[in-house]
């Protein structure tokens, strides 16, 4: 149940039979803060009067008059300048509780799904994955979990770099290197990226190398078998070792959502000849070129975005141009997501704007790009290692397991082997994500070992720990969780806070899906542990003699357990029965 959702809806049926037009019906309802005004407050009406010239409390008062929320509010009242205050039902709370316990999925409101592409992670082959990735790989994933809960069709593509330039400088030199016999031997990825590094400082020193590589791109592009061969097995070799990667980090990525920028290389020429033919796309000296009127560059001109060059190879551009075009026509995307930062946004608005006007994707359909911040060091740097060098992911994981399995050593010196191998890998590594999506995306962060390693505030040992102390409950009840079909019954502020704030997950999600914005869930489940605990403390649930109230705070503390597993699961984040 969308709260927020249904009584916007309501008070948009009020404005309209008070005569408002609905494209003014803008109610901006929002969750209240203090008690006193209520559980949810219509902000919208304010400016509205002020629009139409009229009176704010008068124009509130006449919605209210026509606002129907028989059996959901006990009370709605004007306050202030022209506030809408809503009390919600108490019996109605209790309710809504019960289904969100008993129902599948907490009975979160079925939907009109759409088909999503989210593009996210997208590491560049014979490179390892770094810290770099972090941010795109578990944003996308927490966004892929939320978007499939609330009943969409999510298509997850993993946009590698697997084509252009680096494959012709990488096969050059390997031959070069193996003299010729590059089939047939075992390469690790280690080494493919000190290969890639040597091979782009002799194209970048050696004009005789150069020319070798762009011939072997070419090759690559019109299909050579050698070349192809070659570049089969750099792919693969890379994909194999990603793929430990996302197993490690508990993401859902796997071969089968591979799209790299090969995937349109067939499509590549018949884009440049129908964009020639549209007369969006001209010759310029030797290249092809479409010109954007729409962009301008930092002189005020309209830009070029070359989709052809001069030598007849293609570029990122032509790429992601075909590449939207097949989302659209082949997996018939509603809306399509990226995940890369922000210095690929001008890139994404040319290729959008190109195949608007060529009509390869309509206007219905939905681009988006979520833009992610930096991750920095404890001197706001950008994240390195003491050399200066990109810190591999693979080495950050082993890190975290190492400082997990000194924690929970020192917590438990008697622990099992395999017991603190399997907490120190799940604590660890979640620990890593959970200080990735508990901040805010558009924002920098400064990663701090000490501080996502605690087991205090809003971090993965802390939610991980509430968890297993909510297990316990259940274990020392002696009643099947399964089985209790008795009423919830609010008695107290604490059970209203609780029951209020569990109703919301939904609203929750819904602000997640919009804006892909996992953070916002991370503190909806701390805020979530922290009323938990605030009700355990001032409501006894074993000893209670009551035997309907004891029987009610037990589903309660069910329904809390539930939505903060679902949440936990939704960020990917391990779920942990003992601590």
């Amino acid at each position: 149940m969308n709260i927020k959702l249904l009584i916007s809806k309501r008070i948009i049926t009020a404005m309209i039979l008070s005569g408002i037009k609905e494209i003014d019906c803008k109610p901006q309802v929002r969750q209240t803060t203090k008690s006193k005004f209520g559980h949810y407050q219509a902000n919208g009406i304010i400016c509205l009067a002020k629009k139409l010239g009229k009176s704010s409390i008068d124009l509130a008062e006449k919605i209210i008059y026509h606002l129907d929320l028989k059996g959901i509010a006990s009370k709605v009242e004007v306050a202030g300048i022209g506030f809408i205050n809503i009390f919600l039902d108490i019996q109605w709370m209790q309710k809504q509780a019960k289904n969100m316990l008993i129902l599948p999925k907490l009975g979160i409101t079925k939907i009109k799904p759409q088909t999503i592409v989210l593009d996210y992670s997208s590491p560049n082959i014979a490179k390892e994955m770094h810290v770099g990735h972090l941010r795109s790989t578990l944003i996308g994933d927490a966004m892929a979990h939320t978007l499939e809960f609330l009943g969409h069709k999510v298509i997850r593509a993993n946009h590698i770099g697997d084509w252009g330039t680096q494959f012709g400088m990488l096969i050059a030199f390997l031959k070069r290197k193996y003299n010729e016999n590059c089939a047939t031997i075992e390469i690790l990825l280690k080494d493919l990226e000190e290969c890639y590094r040597k091979a782009k400082y002799n194209y970048e020193t050696d004009p005789v190398f150069a020319d070798l590589a762009r011939s072997y791109i070419l090759k690559l592009q019109q299909g050579d078998k050698n070349c192809l061969a070659l570049w089969k097995k750099i792919v693969d070799v890379s994909l194999r070792q990603y793929q430990k990667i996302y197993d490690r980090l508990n993401v859902t990525l796997t071969y089968k959502d591979i799209m790299g920028e090969s995937t349109y290389n067939h499509m590549l020429p018949e884009i440049v000849d129908d964009l020639k033919a549209k007369g969006l796309a001209i010759q310029s000296q030797g290249a092809i070129v479409v010109i954007l009127d729409e962009l301008k560059n930092k002189e005020g001109q309209p830009m070029g975005v070359i989709i052809q060059k001069k030598d007849g190879g293609y570029l990122y551009s032509t790429i992601d141009i075909a590449c939207a075009k097949y989302r659209y026509e082949t997996l018939k995307a509603d809306r399509i997501i990226y995940y890369t930062d922000s210095r690929q946004q001008q890139h994404l608005l040319q290729v959008w704007n190109i195949v608007r006007k060529a009509g390869y994707v309509p206007d219905s359909v939905v681009f988006e790009h979520h833009i992610f911040g930096m991750i920095l060091d404890k001197n706001n740097n950008p994240f390195k290692t003491r050399s200066g060098d990109t810190i591999k992911l693979s080495k950050l994981l082993d890190e975290a397991f190492r400082r997990a399995y000194i924690l929970v050593k020192s917590k438990n010196p008697n622990i099992d082997s395999n017991e603190i191998n399997y907490l120190a890998e799940s604590i660890g590594i979640s620990a890593v994500k959970y200080s990735e999506l508990s901040k805010n995306r558009t924002t920098d962060y400064v990663f701090n070992w000490d501080q996502m390693l605690t087991f205090e505030g809003n971090t993965a040992p802390y939610m991980q720990y509430a968890y297993t102390r909510l297990m316990s409950i259940f274990n020392k009840s002696e009643i099947n969780i399964n089985i209790l079909d008795a009423d919830i019954i609010i008695t107290n502020n604490q059970e209203e806070t609780l029951v209020m704030y569990l109703l919301q997950f939904e609203e929750i999600l819904a602000q997640v899906a919009d804006n892909g914005t996992p953070h916002i869930m991370c503190n909806y489940l701390y805020q979530l542990t922290s009323k938990f605990s605030n009700f355990y403390e001032k409501c006894p649930i074993l000893v209670f003699k009551d035997q309907s109230i004891r029987s009610s705070r037990l589903q309660l503390s069910v329904l809390t357990s539930k939505v903060l597993r679902q949440g936990l699961n939704i960020l990917g984040i391990t779920v942990l029965n003992i601590m």
